[in-house]
């Protein structure tokens, strides 16, 4: 099952499981926040200028992958209070 993080480097949080979601949950959050697959690695927090704004992190495994999709990393660069609000909903 697809596992969301919220990673906020400026409190120095590497990644805090966040969401397991299903894959049509999944599909439902991305359709609101986009992802860029970033591998298949975990991505590391970076100490350059910029790179402290909040993001998130989408793991996709091998074996749920949505159609049209890699296993592996996605990060999504929306705002996590905006994007927790899109994974509240999904429980309505």
């Amino acid at each position: 099952m697809p596992t969301l993080y919220f990673c906020q480097p400026h409190a120095k949080n590497q990644g805090m499981l966040r969401a397991v979601l299903s894959v049509n949950e999944c599909e439902r959050v991305v359709s609101q926040h986009p992802a860029t697959y970033v591998g298949d690695k975990f991505p590391k927090l970076d100490n350059q200028k910029g790179a402290a704004n909040d993001f998130a992190v989408l793991n996709i495994t091998g074996e749920e992958t949505p159609a049209g999709w890699r296993p592996g990393y996605y990060r999504l660069d929306s705002d996590l209070t905006k994007l927790n609000e899109s994974l509240l909903a999904l429980s309505r």
